[in-house]
């Protein structure tokens, strides 16, 4: 217990402007010599308070009524000191008024963490990312609305059965706009998304107890599409009679070329593009999630892309590259080219960044250390989700071995032979 604290609670009032008939009631909470107000949100009239007693004078129903409100008001305060004594050494004015108004730490709620967060990441998180956290926020508020029949819980009721019931929430809630459910991994990713905010209050002591601590997420591995050679081959070899799916699959071409993400290459400009010490255009550019640098030579059927879009540069009144469409829309018109280029494979633009790590790089023998610093990656292990050697170059690999191990039993056998006939 810590040492004795001095205490009080005083009731005193303030004219009102609108009315100098009317007093509003306040409460002085002093600690140690200071102090810290808060309003009662109720009024009396000049005549009826008594300063010397902090109470109303008289005996009619309503002042009763008030001076009873006051003697609880009084009471709780002495409880919120004496909970405070009793868990914490220190003890302010202010702390007692925040923990009587239900604005201390462990009062914070669920909207509270969410919007500390969002603020808080605005600077830190690219908008796509912070987008998603908005994402979460409506389906936790969805599922407050629905199944809890509130607006918002404090954090410290947040416990096993509230996760795992958001769970099940989200794999079958049904929003009013037409869309598919969420599957296994984008519920997962809402989880996830929950757990980081809940180990945010934790560090910010709002929260004591991790409701997560016995949950586990479980994730589906899925397999990365990308396209083969022969694959890439066909969407090349075919001409498009409509100019804005001729232009959808040339950016397709250029990300599978460059491994460069939707994002990256949206924001790409004139300025991006420099001049190797091999002659050669390099693209020299951040990368928006990582921010992370990259810097490469681009190869030569992406070089004839960029050229051929840079000649109609002067159409782009923002500069850019490529005339590039929402992400939503690129996927919709990515689906018709493949579909007319009779790949059969459900291919999304991010799919030319797996293309690029897999059939235009690893598959032709780049290190994967180089591939790594190619796609912008702050570590190796990132890199090797990518690393999906195909069966033809396993093939190769094993037909290159072959051939060492037989060049090498020949010339053991010719060895021998010189050997024997010496």
């Amino acid at each position: 217990m810590p040492d004795f604290t001095t205490f009080s609670v005083l009731f005193f009032t303030r004219k009102l402007d609108s009315n100098k008939e009317e007093l509003s009631i306040y409460a002085r909470i002093t600690v140690n010599g200071k102090r810290a107000e808060m309003s009662l949100k109720r009024k009396t009239s000049v005549n009826e308070w008594d300063s010397s007693k902090g109470r109303l004078r008289g005996n009619t129903p309503r002042i009763k009524t008030l001076n009873s409100y006051l003697d609880q008001v009084y009471s709780k305060l002495l409880d919120t000191q004496k909970k405070i004594l009793d868990k914490d050494n220190l003890i302010t004015a202010d702390k007692v008024k925040a923990c009587y108004q239900g604005l201390d730490q462990e009062h914070k709620t669920l909207a509270d963490i969410v919007e500390y967060h969002n603020k808080t990441m605005k600077s830190v998180l690219k908008w796509g990312t912070l987008k998603n956290y908005h994402t979460t926020a409506k389906y936790l508020k969805e599922f407050l609305k629905e199944k809890k029949k509130t607006s918002d819980i404090y954090l410290k009721q947040i416990n096993y059965k509230f996760i795992t019931e958001f769970e099940m929430f989200v794999r079958s809630y049904n929003a009013k706009k037409e869309r598919k459910t969420c599957g296994n991994n984008g519920t997962m990713k809402h989880l996830e998304r929950l757990k980081k905010m809940i180990n945010l209050a934790i560090k910010l002591e709002w929260l004591e107890k991790n409701p997560f601590q016995n949950y586990k997420m479980r994730f589906e591995k899925n397999e990365r599409q990308f396209l083969s050679e022969r694959e890439l081959k066909l969407l090349e070899e075919t001409y498009f009679k409509s100019e804005s799916l001729e232009r959808v699959k040339d950016i397709f071409l250029f990300a599978c070329y460059t491994g460069l993400s939707y994002g990256d290459l949206k924001e790409l400009t004139k300025d991006h593009i420099v001049k190797g010490m091999d002659g050669k255009n390099w693209i020299s550019t951040k990368r928006e999630k990582t921010n992370e640098s990259v810097k490469a030579p681009l190869l030569h059927k992406a070089d004839r892309i960029l050229k051929k879009y840079m000649e109609k540069m002067y159409e782009l009144e923002n500069k850019r590259l490529f005339p590039v469409l929402s992400n939503q829309k690129m996927n919709k018109y990515i689906k018709e080219v493949m579909k007319a280029s009779k790949v059969r494979k459900h291919i999304t633009f991010h799919s030319a960044r797996h293309t690029f790590a897999t059939t235009v790089t690893l598959s032709n023998g780049v290190p994967i250390e180089t591939v790594s610093k190619l796609l912008g990656h702050t570590k190796l292990s990132t890199t090797q989700i990518y690393a999906k050697v195909l069966e033809n170059k396993i093939s190769d690999d094993m037909s290159s071995l072959e051939n060492i191990m037989a060049k090498k039993d020949e010339m053991e056998l010719s060895n021998k032979k010189t050997k024997h006939s010496s």
